[in-house]
């Protein structure tokens, strides 16, 4: 049999497209940035003492606000946004829990104290 050069198959694992076609350009992926956003406050909610409670709060609102947007522009963030979200709660009832006890711890001691002085 003979077997000319240009009837063979020839594969190529580098170019899967037919012959003149050429993607288009693909860059990276954008990753949405209220999505990195709430990310950086939940996990700085959980950190930060004392501001923690406000930066937990605006955590949730920027996971929520990014949601909105993912599912409108298609980024990528939605990881992102979810580990925001679960840190900021996180955060917000930690340090909500902690401000509770010590308004709680406050007005017991002051109740305590003013039995005390009044049986002059």
């Amino acid at each position: 049999m003979d077997q000319n050069p240009s009837d063979q198959y020839q594969y190529s694992t580098f170019n899967n497209y037919p012959q003149g076609y050429t993607p288009a350009p693909q860059g990276p992926a954008k990753t949405n940035g209220k999505s990195i956003a709430s990310l950086v406050l939940g996990i700085l909610s959980i950190v930060i003492p004392y501001v923690g409670f406000l930066m937990g709060i605006v955590a949730i609102v920027f996971a929520s606000l990014s949601f909105k947007e993912l599912k409108r522009t298609g980024e990528q963030g939605r990881g992102l946004s979810i580990a925001g979200l679960v840190c900021g709660i996180i955060g917000t009832a930690l340090y909500g829990i902690i401000l509770f006890i010590l308004i709680l711890a406050v007005f017991i001691f002051a109740s305590a104290g003013m039995e005390n002085y009044s049986t002059f």
